[in-house]
C-alpha cells in the first residue's frame, strides 16, 4: 500500500469546548506553563510580529476570509496571502482545515486564543494533492514562500513531510540527499530564512525533510501537572536508535546526527476550526508553529532596534543562523533554583522515558551536541526574548555574560571570545554554535531560481568546534574546560557547570574544510559573572 504524503498530527475529532477551559489551555500554551509568549505581548514588549513576514507551506492552505467560504463567518486568522503552489489560489480551493489550525497558532488574532505572534504576515501556499506532486512542486512552493514580501520572509513553518517510500531514489535513506531536504538547506541559505519543520513522529513516519542541517526540526511536549514539560510519546525520536538501530536512515538519520532542535508544545492545544468551533489538536504539526511565530516576535524587536540606531545592533540580528542559535540556546533544560546558577530556567524538560538532560549522552559526551529527544530544551520566548535582546558582540574586546555574534572563521583558526566578568564556581554556561551546509543549485536556465527538473548539488558541511577555555590558554589542547566537537552536526551545543570561579573564553574553531575556506557562523551565550 502506497502510503501518502501527510501531516504530522494525531486525532482530529473536533471537540466543543467552554470558553473558561479553552482560556485555560491557551493559556498553557503560551503562557508561563508553555512558551511564555503572552508576556511580550503585554506593556512593556508590546511585541506582536508586526511587519514580520513569516510563511506556511503544507498540502492545503487555511482560508482566507473574504475568498473562501469556509471561514467566511470567521475572521480570526488574518492572512497576507495564499498561493497554490507557486500561483495566487483559486477560491475555495485547496481549504484545510489542518492548515488553518497551524495558521492558528502563529497568527490568530482571537482574543480568547491568540496566536504567538497575532500582528505577523503570514503567506500560505498549498502544495496539492498527493497524486500529482512531489518533492520538486514541494521545493516550488518553499520558494515561492521565500520570495514574498520583497523576498523577506523570516520563517518558514513545514507541518507536513514526505515518506521515504514517495522518494524516487533507489533504496532512499535519510542522508540529507533527498530533493526536498536540499531544497530546504539550499533556500535557507539563499532567501536567508529559517525553516522550522515538525519533527518525525507516528509508526511508518514522515521524515524527509527532517535530515535537513540548516532549519530547525521540532518535537512536541505534552502536560504534566499543567505544564509542558515532557516529550510527547509519540515523538519518532529514541535514545541508542542511532546507526546501529534497524530504522537508522528510515526514522532516523543514516549516520546518529541528531535530528531533534528543539521541543515546543504540541498535546491537545485548543484552537478555532474554520467554522469558528473550538477543536483540540495534537502532533508536532502544532509545536513547530510555535517555533516559526516566535522568530516573528522576536524579528520584531530586532527591526525595531535597528530603526532605533541602537548600539550592538545590525542586520545580522535577521540571518536565519542567529535565530537559530538564539532560540536553541535560551532553551529550558533544567529548572533553576532561584539562585540563577542555572541562568532561571523555568523547568525541568524530561524525555520519553523520564530522563532529563543530565542524563543524557549529550550533557556526558562532547561529540554529541543534541539530546536525541529534546535536543537543546523546551522552548521559552522569554528567555529568547532576553539572549536576543542581550545584543550582538565582537571577539575584538571582552563580552558580557549574555548576548550573541554572527561572523566569519577562517580554516585552521579560531576566534576567541573573552568573558568580561569571571565566571561563578558552580554556575552553568550556556554555548550555541550554528552554522550551514553548503547546497548549491545546479541552474540550468541560469535564472537564479529553481525550476521543477533542476537537482541540487550538496558540498558537505565544514567542521566548526566550540569550547569554554582558561581565559590564558593559548592552545586548545590545554585549558578546556568544555566542548562541544561533534564532527556531523552543524549546531555546537555547550551545557556544563563552570569549575571555579575565574576568568573564561568562548572559543570556536574551524576545525575542517569541506567546502568553501571560510565558514560563517552565529554564536549565542549566556552565561553567569560573578
Amino acid at each position: 500500500m502506497t502510503k501518502k504524503l501527510t501531516w504530522i498530527f494525531w486525532g482530529f475529532g473536533a471537540s466543543v469546548l467552554s470558553l473558561p477551559v479553552l482560556a485555560v489551555a491557551v493559556q498553557s500554551s503560551l503562557g508561563t506553563n508553555g512558551i511564555d509568549a503572552l508576556k511580550l505581548h503585554q506593556a512593556p514588549y508590546n511585541l506582536l510580529g508586526r511587519k514580520i513576514a513569516i510563511g506556511q507551506v503544507e498540502i492545503g492552505r487555511p482560508g482566507m476570509f473574504g475568498w473562501d467560504k469556509a471561514v467566511s463567518k470567521n475572521r480570526a486568522v488574518s492572512l497576507a496571502a495564499v498561493f497554490s503552489r507557486n500561483a495566487p489560489a483559486k477560491s475555495n480551493n485547496g481549504v484545510d482545515p489542518h492548515a488553518y489550525n497551524v495558521a492558528g497558532v502563529m497568527v490568530s488574532r482571537d482574543k480568547a486564543y491568540p496566536g504567538v505572534a497575532p500582528q505577523a504576515r503570514l503567506y500560505s501556499t498549498a502544495v496539492g494533492s498527493t497524486k500529482n506532486t512531489g518533492q520538486p512542486e514541494e521545493c516550488l512552493s518553499a520558494q515561492h514562500i521565500a520570495l514574498q514580501n520583497g523576498g523577506d520572509v523570516r520563517a518558514i513553518n513545514f507541518s507536513f513531510g514526505e515518506p521515504l517510500n514517495r522518494d524516487p531514489r533507489p533504496d532512499a535513506t535519510l542522508d540529507g540527499n533527498a530533493l526536498l531536504t536540499l531544497c530546504v538547506d539550499w533556500s535557507s541559505r539563499v532567501h536567508d530564512v529559517l525553516y522550522a519543520i515538525a519533527g518525525n513522529q507516528g509508526k511508518g513516519g514522515i521524515p524527509i525533510p527532517t535530515d535537513n542541517f540548516n532549519g530547525i526540526n521540532v518535537a512536541f511536549s505534552s502536560r504534566r501537572g499543567g505544564i509542558f514539560n515532557k516529550v510527547d510519546v509519540s515523538n519518532l525520536a529514541g535514545l541508542n536508535q542511532g546507526v546501529s538501530g534497524r530504522l537508522a536512515g528510515r526514522e532516523f538519520n543514516l549516520d546518529g546526527r541528531r535530528a531533534i532542535g528543539i521541543v515546543a508544545p504540541g498535546s491537545n492545544i485548543s484552537l478555532l476550526n474554520p467554522d469558528g468551533k473550538l477543536n483540540k489538536v495534537t502532533g508536532t504539526s502544532f509545536a513547530a508553529p510555535h517555533v516559526t511565530a516566535t522568530v516573528a516576535l522576536l524579528q520584531e524587536f530586532g527591526d525595531r532596534q535597528l530603526r532605533k540606531k541602537q548600539p550592538n545592533w545590525s542586520v545580522d540580528s535577521r540571518r536565519h543562523q542567529v535565530m537559530k542559535a538564539v532560540l536553541m540556546n535560551s532553551a529550558d533544560k533544567i529548572q533553576d533554583k532561584g539562585n540563577g546558577l542555572l541562568l532561571g530556567m523555568t523547568r525541568t524538560l524530561i524525555d520519553k522515558q523520564n530522563q532529563d538532560w543530565l542524563a543524557s549522552d549529550a550533557y556526558q559526551n562532547p561529540k554529541v551536541p543534541l539530546d536525541a529527544q529534546m535536543g537543546t530544551g523546551h522552548l521559552n520566548v522569554s528567555r529568547a526574548y532576553q539572549q536576543f535582546s542581550a545584543g550582538q558582540w565582537q571577539p575584538t574586546a571582552a563580552i558580557p555574560s549574555l548576548g550573541w555574534d554572527y561572523r566569519q572563521v577562517d580554516v585552521n583558526n579560531a576566534v576567541d571570545y573573552t568573558l568580561a566578568k569571571p565566571l561563578k564556581q558552580g554556575s552553568y554556561v550556556s554555548i550555541t554554535l550554528a552554522w550551514d551546509r553548503l547546497v548549491e543549485l545546479k541552474d540550468a536556465n541560469n535564472n537564479q531560481m529553481y525550476d521543477v527538473g533542476e537537482k541540487f548539488s550538496d558540498r558537505g558541511l565544514n567542521n566548526l568546534d566550540l569550547y569554554l577555555v582558561k581565559a590564558d590558554a593559548q592552545t586548545t589542547d590545554k585549558g578546556v574546560i568544555c566542548s562541544s566537537i561533534s564532527e556531523i552536526d552543524s549546531v555546537e551545543h555547550i551545557f556544563c557547570p563552570v569549575p571555579a570561579n575565574g576568568n573564561y573564553k568562548i572559543r570556536v574553531q574551524f576545525q575542517k574544510q569541506a567546502n568553501e575556506p571560510t565558514q560563517a557562523y552565529a554564536l549565542a551565550w549566556w552565561t553567569v559573572g560573578n
